[in-house]
């Protein structure tokens, strides 16, 4: 079979299909990632065929318009854009990339004669592409399905691309969506769902030499990272070594994970030459985890479920509506807290985290999540069932 993978030009996007492509590539299957030439490097160094489609957009100009306001907010709006247009501004961004890619995208499914299109939940241009050239195309969500509501509302605003594609009634949906998330962090769905185990794919690296080794029984590790995000739209929303700074000290040992490209933002990271923070480039966060107490984020989709598949506790600070969605959901599960960019002062930070490190409630929902991912089949396991959807959904 041959499986044609989407995404447009975002690294944690694209991160969160890599388990799936690579399950596929692995057991005999034709695989290729599409995505608008600015993901074409990144692809590449995941080891899995790439190609280009359409053209690159302002996806940092775009995204910086639906960050959360806060109080504080500089006059000048602080890297966020002003609104254009009617609706959702996230819809606008979603509609754009679709623009961009869909007739690249199609041409490409017809000429490469792929078999089916997998998408993630935003690459709208996938479903569109795989009705373009009449195969089955297959949603795999990358975290809480927050598109889920709008399901009603995709067809009718993606109607001008359909129609430029000679694309009839579709389901934006595709023929099935693969969920990566246990039944309790989920929101309510009415589609059809296939379950798979949270594998996690936090970007290409290795271990840290030399380790951190264990934390042992006198000290709490807490990991803190900021993703790939906040830092591309503007350097004051990367909070990281405000909050690194805020929760290091006696008994608390914070690793401060980053990219190379963030560690100039840090400058001096207070506690760093004390040895109580220890700044770590470019190492995936799944290496990470494992022997941390609390981990202290934004509430990216990956850095969530990456965390809770660890049995890890989270306090979150969600800036952008999706992070908004998956802490709302560690909040109502009760593996971790949430402030609001405006309350996280560094007296609330300690308090939160003291709080989550102390309270065995927190762990406890962490590991109930944990055992609830581990149950269930691994992307490999789901390679021989899809194939047998896309096969006689094709008949």
């Amino acid at each position: 079979m041959r499986v044609l993978f989407t995404t447009w030009a975002w690294p944690s996007h694209l991160y969160a299909v890599v388990p799936l492509a690579w399950a596929f590539r692995a057991a005999g299957h034709d695989v290729l990632v599409a995505s608008q030439p600015a993901l074409r490097e990144e692809t590449a160094r995941t080891g899995l065929p790439a190609a280009s489609v359409g053209r690159d957009v302002d996806a940092v100009g775009m995204v910086r318009g639906y960050v959360l306001p806060t109080a504080n907010d500089p006059a000048d709006g602080g890297g966020q854009a002003p609104r254009s247009g009617k609706g959702p501004r996230a819809m606008q961004m979603f509609y754009a990339h679709a623009d961009s890619m869909t007739d690249d995208l199609a041409a490409l499914a017809r000429d490469w004669r792929a078999d089916a299109v997998v998408f993630e939940p935003t690459a709208l241009a996938g479903p569109l592409a795989a009705a373009a050239a009449g195969i089955p195309a297959v949603r795999l969500l990358y975290g809480t399905d927050l598109m889920a509501r709008a399901r009603g509302l995709l067809p009718q605003v993606l109607a001008p691309l359909a129609e430029r594609n000679g694309v009839g009634d579709f389901d934006p949906f595709g023929l099935l969506t693969v969920d990566p998330c246990p039944d309790d962090f989920q929101v309510p769905v009415d589609h059809p769902r296939l379950a798979m185990r949270y594998v996690p794919f936090n970007g290409p690296g290795g271990p840290l030499r030399p380790p951190l080794g264990p934390p042992g029984t006198t000290r709490r590790r807490v990991v803190v990272t900021w993703g790939h995000t906040m830092a591309r739209l503007a350097p004051e929303r990367f909070l990281a070594g405000q909050v690194a700074a805020a929760l290091a000290g006696p008994g608390t040992e914070v690793v401060l994970a980053v990219t190379a490209g963030q560690r100039a933002l840090l400058g001096e990271v207070p506690g760093e030459a004390a040895g109580d923070v220890r700044v770590v480039e470019d190492t995936p966060l799944h290496l990470l985890v494992d022997d941390a107490d609390l981990v202290v984020a934004h509430g990216g989709a990956g850095t969530v479920l990456t965390s809770l598949r660890a049995g890890v506790p989270l306090l979150l600070v969600p800036q952008l509506p999706d992070h908004l969605g998956h802490s709302g959901r560690v909040l109502a599960t009760g593996a971790g807290e949430v402030l609001t960019r405006d309350e996280a002062t560094p007296e609330r930070l300690r308090a939160e985290a003291d709080k989550l490190l102390t309270g065995d409630a927190y762990r406890a929902a962490a590991n109930k999540l944990r055992e609830q991912m581990l149950s269930l089949p691994s992307p490999a396991e789901l390679v021989a069932e899809i194939e047998s959807r896309v096969v006689a959904c094709a008949a």
